[in-house]
């Protein structure tokens, strides 16, 4: 699972796709605790992530939406800067 990005102690990760793995998403890793977040709203739909990380990550979603989408479909994966939070 290659890794996109990593900010304040989070890790973004996104999994090579396959058929069974919709829908688009992305894993985040902070400490003991994970969280699958849609790339479609940011929300959280998997996991026991802090709120305060959680709306961190939501934000890097919203910022890079078109980019991690693009990973998804296409399996070229790049590292993604922090965002200015």
């Amino acid at each position: 699972m290659p890794v996109i990005s990593r900010f304040f102690g989070i890790t973004i990760k996104m999994y090579l796709r396959q058929k069974e793995h919709n829908p688009p998403h992305i894993h985040a890793i902070y400490g003991e605790y994970i969280g699958l977040f849609s790339l479609v709203d940011g929300e959280m739909f998997e996991g026991d992530l802090p709120l305060k990380e959680q709306q961190m990550i939501k934000e890097f979603i919203q910022y890079y939406r078109e980019r991690l989408l693009e990973m998804w479909e296409t399996q070229n994966f790049n590292m993604l800067s922090p965002i200015n939070s």
